[in-house]
């Protein structure tokens, strides 16, 4: 009977109280879910770390969980269970989802089945739970909002982390002309080799005169910006007419001079994956999973954790010196 009641709970990370990492608890008697109609219940293999999570934890998102909560929502695992009217996954199935119901940050998560995708053999677990926040996000934000074209130049401010590494990829598929920074020299050759044809040191002091004379008078159409409370003022600067900063990330406000817009008729745009409607991510989906199947979308996997470090991958994804691939977590 012992062994029957331990079988139905798992560990998972749960937030009682918004705060710092500190909050993050580990405990190992959560109930497994019950995927209901239209759900699918997933043995996590692997769970990726974005910067929104700790922001949303922090309680200064505007999304707020009600608590407590589990973090968590790129997962890549086999499918254990599904709910009712489920038909395109059975048990067993490799998959990769962009959103959970349950939170991610554990060893099973329920998730929406139409949040749920194939996973190709091409790819790892690791790597595919590097997809989903990350490269949706980058495909939103170049076309769906930035409306980017082939031939365009785009400029991907920060561009060694998940979210970059996903941009130079999807950006050099497509016909662009890559531009990245990166504040260390294996950052710099990482973008190097996942799609940028340039890339620029932002720790250097003269980086943004490198990149106007490598832009000389024509300027960058579309900056994607993971810092826009450092970086805004200077990427209108950097615009070329008619050109638009997709703001990614953001750790704060910043002063501007709405002036600068004016003299290009340049555009400040948001972007938010929270937004998509259901027809926006099924084009993202279609997209990237084209993408994984002609080979050129390969995630790059960077620092992986055990749950029990929970505390410290939180911290290390907004403390650390340079970003190198995509933080997972490995239950």
């Amino acid at each position: 009977i012992a062994m029957a009641a331990t079988r139905n709970v798992m560990r998972a990370v749960r937030v009682f109280e918004f705060g710092g990492p500190e909050v993050l608890k580990l405990q190992s008697d959560v109930l497994i879910p019950d995927p209901k109609e239209n759900q699918v219940l997933i043995k996590v293999h692997a769970c990726g770390v974005n910067p929104v999570e700790t922001y949303i934890r922090s309680g200064n998102y505007a999304r707020k969980p009600a608590v407590p909560y589990t973090p968590g929502s790129d997962v890549a695992g086999v499918i254990e269970g599904v709910g009712e009217h489920v038909t395109a996954f059975k048990k067993g199935d490799r998959v990769f989802t962009i959103g959970t119901i349950s939170g991610g940050y554990a060893d099973y998560a329920v998730a929406a089945a139409n949040r749920v995708f194939p996973l190709s053999d091409k790819l790892d677990f690791r790597q595919g739970a590097a997809i989903g926040i990350p490269y949706f996000t980058a495909y939103r934000a170049l076309f769906q909002k930035g409306h980017a074209k082939a031939g365009e130049s785009v400029l991907v401010h920060g561009a060694s982390g998940g979210v970059g590494i996903a941009t130079c990829q999807i950006a050099r598929a497509c016909g662009l002309k890559v531009l990245a920074t990166a504040g260390t020299e294996e950052g710099m050759n990482m973008v190097l080799r996942n799609g940028a044809h340039q890339a620029f040191n932002h720790r250097e002091t003269n980086y943004i005169d490198k990149i106007k004379e490598y832009t000389g008078m024509e300027g960058v159409d579309i900056i994607i910006e993971m810092l826009s409370n450092i970086n805004l003022a200077t990427d209108l600067q950097l615009l070329s007419y008619a050109g638009r900063v997709m703001v990614v990330g953001c750790r704060g406000p910043v002063e501007i001079n709405p002036r600068d817009t004016m003299s290009k008729e340049s555009s400040i745009i948001g972007v938010s994956l929270f937004l998509a409607t259901e027809e926006e991510r099924h084009e993202c989906a279609t997209a990237l999973l084209d993408g994984i199947e002609a080979g050129w979308l390969k995630p790059v996997v960077g620092s992986e954790y055990p749950l029990d470090k929970v505390v410290k991958a939180h911290e290390d994804i907004i403390h650390s010196s340079g970003a190198r691939g995509k933080m997972v977590l490995l239950p």
